[in-house]
């Protein structure tokens, strides 16, 4: 559903993104994790195509600057990006004119998910009166409504309540049932533990490695939290091998991941010799 090929995007003289490579299918939760500064939130902009860039993007098979495209896309931002003198009611109502919607279908459908999130009492509200956490439950509603086939959500969880939280969750596994290919850019790995099914760990702008859930062993299979701290941050040894005599040793080569739980226990045993 989504193929980026050697995506690469500069300000100036300055790499934001270089030679970013990742593939979803249908059905399948990506998340795009990387300290701040990592390229994320540009990744996902010249995903959307808001952002010129060198490479190759396709949603569906198609450019992702067609029309065919941006017709089964949908798109959550880090900030809520809505109209402040539309009611919540308006919002729903434009997106579901914007895309030529089915009026009852959608109607039927943006009930549901105002049930789900809780915004019964504030659907005549104006967004600009409305909390950070309100907005963004609007945003995720917008997204929704015409049914993408590609979902792109940027730190989808600011903001939201604890309910909001679970209940996206929830949401999340249940459109991936349905086909639906999900990529998350987030810091807070823990709202996505259980749920991912294909890890990308960004740094300075470039892929560091991927990690598909199926082919992880023992607790790696478990933590995200782990399998990004270790890419990062060096904490464990299984996942990084000694750099070359010649390369000064404070830098390390990053592995894919680790082959076996075996190799991990081997490591352990030498740690304690």
């Amino acid at each position: 559903m989504l193929r980026v090929k050697k995506l690469t995007k500069k300000f100036g003289r300055k790499y934001a993104n270089e030679n970013v490579n990742l593939a979803l299918d249908s059905g399948e939760i990506g998340v795009l994790l990387g300290p701040n500064g990592a390229g994320k939130s540009t990744t996902m902009k010249c995903i959307l195509g808001l952002l010129s860039f060198d490479g190759e993007v396709t949603v569906g098979g198609k450019p992702v600057r067609s029309v065919e495209a941006k017709k089964i896309l949908g798109y959550v931002p880090e900030t809520p990006a809505l109209y402040p003198m539309l009611t919540v009611r308006e919002h729903f109502e434009f997106i579901t004119r914007a895309y030529h919607l089915n009026s009852e279908k959608a109607r039927e459908y943006a009930k549901e998910l105002i049930e789900r999130f809780r915004l019964t009492e504030v659907l005549d509200y104006y967004c600009k009166d409305l909390s950070k956490g309100m907005q963004q439950k609007v945003s995720i509603i917008c997204a929704l409504l015409p049914h993408p086939k590609l979902l792109l959500l940027d730190e989808p969880m600011m903001g939201l309540d604890p309910h909001a939280i679970k209940e996206l969750r929830v949401m999340i596994s249940e459109l991936a049932e349905e086909g639906v290919a999900i990529l998350i850019s987030t810091h807070l790995i823990s709202t996505v533990e259980g749920i991912w099914n294909k890890a990308y760990i960004m740094r300075k702008g470039q892929i560091l490695s991927s990690h598909k859930k199926e082919e992880m062993v023992g607790i790696w299979a478990e933590s995200l939290e782990r399998i990004f701290f270790a890419e990062t941050e060096s904490y464990d040894s299984v996942w990084q091998t000694p750099s070359p005599a010649k390369t000064p040793a404070k830098h390390t080569n990053t592995v894919s991941r680790p082959n076996t739980s075996k190799k991990k226990k081997a490591t352990n045993k030498k740690k304690k010799k």
